[in-house]
């Protein structure tokens, strides 16, 4: 196949961080290549060089052998060249036709927009990509995965030559992957070179034909997909072995209740739900999207109004109408969507770990102890390792990983007993996975009570002593975590309408449906 991008020697810095060191990558048409590394290793920065987002310090890029100069992103456009953000970067109040061709509408005489062309080619690029949605829905009233798919048919619409996707999967569900895969083998037919960043090591094989390791911003290697082991590509990510092994954690069914949910209900939402929640035990959620997981959480932190229901903490009945009810009553959330509702991203590391406790750093009125912030600041980069040149770097300059060490550090400051994670380790790489697996574990060993909500099932069934699972905004069943039970009985109870809840902790059974 003939090599379309070729990158050499490519440097950047950013401040405090030496991004990509003399790094390389090329790129063949009809090929998927699939850049690998752990957060922070360089890959999204070696592409936004290549999107034309970054200028490069030093390096060159040659495209089907001439050189090519990149000043910003429409000059990578110019040359074919595209890319789907991990980040989306839609505008919510206009539709998704108005989104995938702002700035080229299809134009009537005198300029006028022709709506009606507009909606129709829309509607042609949702036909190729299998995907059943309205061009004329405003994008704000989408789910995230439907947003996504919005961004992947904007850039479809080009007809790049070079598609750059980053996490392209990451908000998907089983079935839009498939389509989507479809849709990547297509273009593979057509030439298109297709450059493919994931941290989900399962797609490799079903997608990828060759992959190249990154790690600390250099190159490390070029390895063929289907003939290379997951294990060797781990190995070359993270620079040690990383074993993936049931986390040992102890039976928790003899511990105080810390958190009782009775009967909550939110349209059609939430559906009459109600569990417990132990000292010490990591109550997993399951469910399929738009299971109403997510819902629940942010009802119990007070973040959307409930219709009905009671929640109690620690035995004792709490009004909670608000997150400020909930910090108080002893909660913490970890949103799915750190960026914006976990982290002020401007701000640096010491700041946003004080966030939810900046009353405590009152020294007196109108002064924080800023002394005192950075020496606690210090105390959880250390405890937690997280990987910053300092206190005061910017949130937004950290790998994905340590940002969500960050917003952990805030709700240990916080000193909440009951810690809500949604997606903890979504968009973060395989090594750091295995790190906040392991702070979860220590975390419910020193006696928090921990739910964790996640899309995949080997997360779920690593981590939990119990996993609830949900389908259209019911609990339909509650099972034992670990190797008590398989991924088909979770998704039995994904796909129940109607069943039995059973909950292994009370062994009490119920009608729902």
């Amino acid at each position: 196949m003939k090599t379309v991008i070729e990158m050499k020697g490519i440097e950047k810095r950013f401040p405090g961080v030496h991004a990509l060191k003399s790094a390389r990558f090329d790129l063949r048409a009809g090929e998927v290549h699939a850049l690998m590394g752990e957060n922070g290793a360089g890959k999204s920065t070696l592409m936004k060089i290549l999107a034309g987002i970054y200028r490069p310090d030093a390096g060159e890029i040659i495209m089907e052998g001439e050189p090519l100069q990149l000043t910003d992103p429409r000059s990578a456009q110019l040359a074919g060249i595209g890319i789907i953000h991990q980040e989306l970067s839609l505008m919510n109040d206009l539709t998704a036709a108005q989104n995938i061709f702002i700035g080229r509408e299809p134009r009537k005489s005198f300029g006028r927009l022709d709506e009606r062309l507009l909606n129709k080619q829309a509607a042609e690029i949702f036909h190729t990509m299998r995907l059943k949605l309205d061009p004329q829905v405003t994008v704000g009233s989408l789910t995230i995965a439907k947003q996504q798919m919005v961004e992947i048919a904007k850039a479809l619409s080009y007809q790049f030559r070079v598609l750059i996707m980053d996490e392209p999967t990451a908000a998907l569900n089983d079935a839009e992957i498939a389509d989507l895969f479809a849709i990547i083998r297509d273009l593979k037919a057509q030439g298109v070179a297709i450059v493919y960043i994931s941290h989900k090591m399962d797609e490799l094989k079903r997608i990828a034909d060759r992959v190249t390791i990154m790690r600390d911003g250099e190159y490390v290697d070029t390895v063929p997909a289907s003939d290379t082991p997951i294990s060797t590509i781990i190995t070359k990510m993270v620079g040690r072995e990383v074993k993936d092994e049931p986390l040992q954690v102890p039976n928790t069914s003899g511990n105080p209740i810390a958190l009782e949910v009775q009967g909550l209900k939110r349209g059609r939402e939430i559906k009459d739900v109600s569990f417990t929640l132990r000292q010490g035990e990591i109550l997993g959620f399951a469910g399929l999207m738009g299971a109403g997981r997510t819902e629940v959480a942010r009802a119990i932190f007070g973040a959307d109004p409930l219709e009905a229901g009671q929640v109690l903490v620690h035995g004792k009945p709490v009004s909670i109408r608000s997150p400020n009810d909930a910090v108080q009553a002893g909660i913490g959330y970890l949103s799915e969507d750190r960026k914006h509702f976990g982290l002020a991203l401007p701000m640096d590391v010491r700041n946003n770990i004080a966030l939810a406790s900046l009353k405590s750093f009152i020294k007196f009125p109108g002064r924080l102890d800023e002394k005192a912030m950075k020496k606690t600041a210090e105390g959880y980069i250390q405890k937690l390792g997280i990987r910053t040149p300092s206190d005061v770097q910017e949130v937004k300059l950290l790998s994905g990983g340590n940002q969500q060490k960050v917003v952990i550090a805030k709700w240990l400051l916080r000193n909440c007993d009951i810690l809500i994670f949604d997606e903890p380790t979504r968009g973060i790489d395989v090594g750091a996975k295995s790190e906040i697996y392991q702070l979860l574990v220590d975390l419910s060993k020193s006696g928090k009570a921990i739910i964790v909500i996640s899309s995949e099932l080997p997360e779920i069934m690593r981590l939990s002593h119990r996993i609830a699972v949900m389908c259209e905004g019911r609990l339909t069943g509650i099972l034992p975590g670990g190797a008590a039970t398989k991924q088909e009985d979770i998704m039995h109870l994904a796909t129940l309408r109607e069943s039995m809840v059973v909950d292994t902790d009370t062994e009490t059974q119920r009608r729902v449906g």
